[in-house]
Formats: C-alpha cells, sequence, structure tokens
C-alpha cells in the first residue's frame, strides 16, 4: 500500500491538472475496494481531493476457532520404566527361588505342583514377578489346565515340588540339558523346566510377538514334563501345535503358543525337523 501512494504523488507533480482527475478516479476506485481501511490509514488522500469522509461501516471480524489445545505427552515418572534384563553368559550357579503360593489351576486331572527360581547372575528380574508370569501361562484356559485333564499349582522354596521352572544363563542352561554347545535353546531335563533367559529377552526372528513367544516357550517345555514329544505342522498356514520346535522353525505353519486352539487340543504328526541351532545364544 506504501509503495502505490507514493507512486500517486509523484504522477500528480509531474503531469499537472489533467493527472489530478486521474487520480480522483484512483482514489475513488481505490476506496470502493479497500473500505474504511484507507480513511484510517490516509486520510490526507480524501482532504486533497474533495472525497466526503463518510465510509462504510467496518465488516465485523470472523469468528475464528479457539486454538487447539495439544496434551504434553506423559513422561514417566522416576522408577516407572522398567530396567531392562541382562545377564552374562554364566551366572553364579546359585538360584532365588520364590516364596508364594499359588491356587490350583484346572477343573480336573492330575495335581503337579512346581516351584519358579531364577539364577543368581541375572539382573533386573524380579523373582516373584516372573512366577506371577510363569503362573499366568500356565492357568490360562487355552493351556494345559484347559481341557480338564492337568491341574498345576506354584508353591514356595520349601514346599513339595513335581518340577521346578528355572530362568537360567545360556552357559548354565547347557550343563543343565547335559548339551554344553547348545546355548540358543530351552530343554526340559527331568524334574527341570529350563529356559534360556536369552531366549526369554529376545525371542526368535520369525515370532516377532514376544509376548506370545515367552508363552510357547513355557507351555513347549512343560508340555514335555507332561509327557508330550515334539511334533511337526500339520497344515501350511495352519497354527503350529505347542510341540512343534518353533524356536528352531516354523514350517509352514503360523506361531502358536497354546495347547488348545478354539478349545480343543491341537496335535501334528510325532517327530521333529533337522533345523541347525544357532550359534551363540542370539
Amino acid at each position: 500500500m506504501g509503495g502505490q501512494d507514493r507512486g500517486v504523488h509523484r504522477r500528480r507533480r509531474r503531469s499537472g491538472a489533467g493527472l489530478h482527475a486521474f487520480a480522483v478516479v484512483l482514489v475513488v476506485i481505490g476506496l470502493t475496494a479497500i473500505g474504511g481501511y484507507a480513511v484510517r490509514r490516509h486520510p490526507e488522500l480524501l482532504a486533497s481531493v474533495g472525497v466526503d469522509r463518510t465510509v462504510p461501516a467496518a465488516m465485523p471480524p470472523v469468528a475464528t476457532a479457539p486454538p487447539v489445545k495439544v496434551a504434553p505427552s506423559p513422561v514417566p515418572a522416576a522408577g516407572r520404566v522398567p530396567p531392562r534384563i541382562s545377564y552374562p553368559l554364566r551366572g553364579g550357579g546359585g538360584f532365588r527361588t520364590a516364596d508364594t503360593a499359588g491356587a490350583v489351576a484346572g477343573r480336573g486331572g492330575e495335581l503337579l505342583r512346581y516351584r519358579v527360581a531364577v539364577e543368581d547372575g541375572i539382573r533386573n528380574v524380579d523373582v516373584e514377578r516372573f512366577a506371577r508370569e510363569v503362573a499366568a501361562t500356565l492357568a490360562d484356559p487355552r493351556g494345559w489346565t484347559g481341557d480338564g485333564r492337568w491341574r498345576l499349582q506354584r508353591v514356595g522354596r520349601d514346599a513339595p515340588a513335581d518340577f521346578t521352572v528355572l530362568l537360567t544363563t545360556p552357559v548354565t542352561r547347557g550343563e543343565l540339558c547335559g548339551d554344553p554347545s547348545d546355548r540358543y535353546t530351552s530343554c526340559r531335563n527331568g524334574d527341570r523346566v529350563v529356559i534360556n533367559v536369552a531366549r526369554w529377552v529376545y525371542g526368535v526372528p520369525h515370532v516377532p510377538d514376544l509376548g506370545l513367544y515367552r508363552h510357547y516357550l513355557l507351555n513347549h517345555e512343560v508340555g514335555h514334563r507332561l509327557g508330550h514329544g515334539h511334533e511337526r505342522c500339520p497344515r501350511s498356514g495352519g497354527p503350529a501345535p505347542v510341540m512343534v520346535q518353533q524356536t528352531l522353525g516354523l514350517h509352514g505353519c503360523a506361531p502358536n503358543a497354546w495347547p488348545l486352539v478354539g478349545g480343543e487340543p491341537l496335535a501334528g504328526p510325532s517327530g521333529q525337523y533337522d533345523d541347525p541351532i544357532p550359534a551363540g545364544d542370539h
């Protein structure tokens, strides 16, 4: 707007009366277009050309929506974020055993009692919390207690138990399972259900859901304690029976953590695949 004003004044001084009339026309056109804005900013133009200062009433301001308030992202309070589990290849050899007993899971069948323990050296694993996770998996209605053939109960350190679920370091896993060269898988050996902490932490690449894999890991190894052997994939694209060695491969099946699928036991042909065991722990 300021540049246009200066141009009008320059042309009026240079061209005389003829251009004066032309300037009046320009001013009137400008007033028609911009209304009260010119009156407020340049009243001297109106006085110089004899135009009445009365202008139409200003348009009411356009209503604008109130600004959207974006809630800040919650910041976890100190101590609320659980630290990451860490472990050495070989633990201390001792175990911390959960003290709390649980309710009997299952509506019928033989009752087996089990303890839960975590090897010394595995850091940032609360043994009581781990024991609750084990118990929740084994008590799930899709699990071994869901069809009335088994009942399972978690007991404390001093109570008689039929088997023990152990969370161990990779080297200890090899020693307890009688296979020192294998630091990757988990196993069942006698009354010991050995869960390799490396698999608990990292899972396996072909099962992206770590929670599902952990359920599978517990159900598979406890399944051995209940007398089940390895099985093969019964149908490509269908869920894998829990006794398939899903840690090493799926062979056309989809990952599945539970002995019961759709309320019915899911089994495959007896046998196992000749899958290689990865070197190292992950």
